[in-house]
């Protein structure tokens, strides 16, 4: 087996790979606001309680499935690099057979996963039945939804994040235009939005599919021996379970912030939403380089090229720490009119302001955690990012113990900053073995 013909490593291809994400994920919270907005014209609050709602469920319980995308790109990144085209095809297979299942999974398990979404949350009786219909609706795309994080997967490994950010821009503008026509122009309320939703995914699985045409090509995609290969099964299901708890433990400190939150008062709580925000501004571009690093070190593994492995690492680690830096500025120097734009609450508008700094320092404390993530799932790294993880998980609550009853909401700002320097020092440690695996890929 030969490898691919390595193209140059420059800042160029990591942009080419790094901007098409960042545009993609800044679609995402227009959508949001499009979905509320289309019900609140209703003029009742029930409808949009129940959107919300329902979305937030079916969102959780899809990115419990989000080790598709990461690990497909790991996996097919390292196909790629090695020259097996066979393997770059039949590893897309193999993630759309787990997609598949997981999805039909979903869709007979409903009754039992949505009583115990609202035994979790419960709601006035009309908000539940609403979001019930609206859950109802939106189960039955299930498939496509987990399946296009696995199409996701595959085009970013191909270094084809231009056609992630189209199937992004279809999927939302989609949604966003048959909200406006299912709702205010046929009056389907709380049903429109879901149809709409409905179809969007199916626009996006579908445009995913036919962008991701060239794995269908190579006769070795329905080569089902090879598909169920066991040794590959193995490993994709190890890599996959490993990166599913590292991301649970990691769902688990962000939810915990915002319940532990709760316990100073609605005004604080409220103030914690509104910098949280920041974290998710500083994500979604960070996005973008993390799947560079992605991309790149996995093909670099796939060649067991440790000079490449390093050089992609210090690449795309460089351009995240200007991505940190830069909103770090920003939200010392922008962060109290962003604030005001968010809420107009005076209350909450100077609670927000007492905790910026610790959102200021945020993304500079977060940058070696976010960057060595992408580094890890690219060269396949699943257990050292679970056991990690684990570490850090224990650090956090630690930290959550320590410092919470001395500075209050300050210590619990404290303690998520905490993780991420534990995340980063920790995955640091792992590197040079990181760097050794390739030489033995």
């Amino acid at each position: 087996m030969n490898s691919e013909t390595p193209q140059p490593l420059t800042h160029r291809r990591v942009l080419k790979i790094a901007l098409p994400i960042v545009l993609s994920n800044a679609t995402v919270p227009i959508l949001g606001a499009v979905d509320v907005g289309v019900v609140g014209q209703l003029g009742e609050a029930a409808p949009i309680g129940a959107v919300a709602m329902g979305a937030i469920i079916l969102t959780t319980v899809y990115w419990i499935f989000g080790f598709l995308r990461m690990g497909t790109v790991g996996l097919v990144g390292q196909a790629a690099g090695a020259g097996d085209t066979a393997e770059v095809s039949t590893i897309l297979t193999r993630a759309l057979i787990i997609g598949g299942v997981a999805g039909v999974a979903l869709i007979v398990l409903q009754p039992l996963i949505f009583m115990a979404a609202f035994a979790l949350s419960p709601a006035s009786d009309e908000v539940e039945a609403l979001a019930r219909t609206y859950l109802a609706i939106r189960i039955w795309t299930a498939p496509a939804a987990i399946a296009i994080y696995a199409l996701t997967g595959w085009l970013v490994a191909m270094e084809r994040t231009t056609g992630v950010f189209w199937v992004q821009l279809v999927m939302n503008g989609a949604n966003i235009l048959l909200d406006l026509w299912f709702v205010l122009g046929l009056g389907w309320g709380v049903e429109g939005v879901a149809i709409a939703t409905v179809i969007a995914e199916l626009l996006g699985a579908a445009l995913a599919l036919y962008l991701c045409r060239d794995a269908f090509k190579h006769p070795e995609w329905r080569n089902w021996v090879r598909v169920f290969d066991r040794a590959k099964l193995i490993r994709m299901a190890l890599l996959n379970t490993d990166i599913l708890i590292r991301s649970a433990l990691l769902m688990t400190i962000f939810s915990s912030f915002v319940f532990l939150g709760a316990g100073f008062g609605d005004v604080t709580l409220a103030a914690n939403e509104v910098l949280v925000q920041f974290m998710y501004i500083t994500a979604y571009a960070m996005d973008g380089f993390a799947f560079s690093a992605e991309t790149l070190i996995a093909r670099a593994m796939g060649r067991s090229d440790r000079a490449r492995v390093r050089r992609s690492a210090i690449l795309t680690s460089g351009w995240g720490l200007v991505i940190c830096v830069t909103t770090a500025l920003g939200f010392a120097i922008f962060g109290p009119w962003i604030i005001d734009v968010m809420t107009k609450s005076p209350e909450v508008q100077a609670e927000a302001r007492l905790y910026l700094p610790w959102m200021v320092a945020a993304p500079l404390v977060g940058w070696a955690a976010w960057m060595l993530d992408g580094i890890f799932i690219g060269a396949t790294q699943g257990r050292d990012m679970r056991n990690m993880m684990i570490v850090s998980f224990v650090i956090y609550w630690a930290a959550v113990w320590a410092l919470l009853p001395m500075f209050g909401n300050h210590g619990l700002w404290m303690a998520i900053l905490i993780s991420f320097i534990a995340r980063g020092i920790t995955l640091g440690l792992r590197y040079p073995a990181l760097e050794a695996a390739a030489d033995k890929a």
